[in-house]
């Protein structure tokens, strides 16, 4: 998987405000930023994300994960 198709799914399934990824095919880092994360802990907001991989994570196509989810304050702020 190329970081253009799992950005693709990421803002399909997520009003995203700005995404990032950098990683290997299989081992990604990402940067997320969305609205839909306010009010929400980071554990909420990382199965917000996975919930829009699916699959595609219990399949391994995407081993591995690691992300800074924001709000878009707090991409200004610390972005």
């Amino acid at each position: 998987m190329t970081a253009e198709e799992l950005k693709a799914i990421i803002t399909e399934g997520l009003h995203c405000t700005h995404c990032e990824l950098d990683g290997d095919g299989r081992h990604w880092q990402a940067i997320i930023v969305s609205d839909a994360f306010e009010g929400k802990r980071a554990i909420q907001r990382h199965q917000m994300v996975y919930a829009t991989l699916g699959a595609r994570i219990q399949t391994d196509e995407v081993h591995a994960l690691s992300m800074k989810t924001l709000t878009p304050d707090e991409w200004k702020t610390h972005g």
